[in-house]
This record gives structure tokens, sequence and C-alpha cells, in this order.
């Protein structure tokens, strides 16, 4: 069987979505007709999109906040943590946090990384996030 012909004919027939949408059946599917809801996806193509997540968001980390590459890497991983988890749009939110980390205050960005809103949502993963920006 050549796979590349059933490729092209499954995208023709199935099409491609880059975001999850319902089937004709009603299960949340992605890409080329991939039920999510019956399937999922393997652990490697998770851990791919992962790979990719994670290159895309120091990619907006250094758009947005050069300096952030002059962190300790601990501070780096805090930062990085949290981008992942807020999307860097709100990340940017944390005006005051962020202008603190810039200039090295870190007992203040901890501060404030401990009365956002995002801390309560978070709670432990928060906890030790805002230590390991105390500590370095």
């Amino acid at each position: 069987m050549n796979e590349e012909l059933l490729r092209q004919d499954l995208i023709r027939d199935e099409g491609l979505q880059l975001k999850p949408y319902r089937c004709s059946a009603g299960k949340l599917s992605i890409g080329v007709g991939r039920n999510l809801d019956d399937v999922g996806v393997s652990r490697s193509e998770a851990e791919y999109m992962l790979h990719n997540d994670i290159l895309n968001l120091q990619i907006d980390l250094d758009r947005n906040l050069p300096w952030w590459r002059n962190l300790s890497e601990t501070r780096q991983l805090v930062l990085a943590n949290m981008a992942f988890n807020l999307g860097i749009d709100r990340l940017l939110n944390f005006k005051n946090t962020l202008a603190a980390m810039e200039r090295g205050d870190y007992e203040a960005a901890a501060v404030g990384m401990g009365a956002s809103k995002w801390a309560v949502q978070v709670g432990p993963r928060a906890t030790r996030l805002i230590k390991q920006m105390r500590e370095g």
C-alpha cells in the first residue's frame, strides 16, 4: 500500500483541523480525524507536543522579557513554568512581579507571586515556585 496516497486521501476526506472539534459522531477530534475521546494521544505524542510547547514558550519569553536569560537557571525555570501555565499574555500582567525579577529583587517577586490569584488557583505549585524564586 502506498502510505503517501492514503495520507493524501485521508486529509482530503477527513480534513486537517489544528484545533479540537466535534466530528459528525460527536467525538472530540483533532488533526486528521484523530478521535481524542476514544484514542487520545500516545505518551510519545504528548511529549513531542510538550517539547514544541517548551520551544515556543522560550521564544515568547525571549521576545517579551529578554532579560529572563540573565536569571539563574532555577529562576528561569520558575518563569518558564509560570509562562507555560498562564500563557505569555497573562504572565505579562504580572508587571510588578516581573519588574522585581528583572531588577534582582527576588523577595519582592516572590511576594508578588504569592499575592496573586494564580497562587490560589495552583496551590502547591505556587508554593514550590515561590520558594524557588526566593532561594534561586
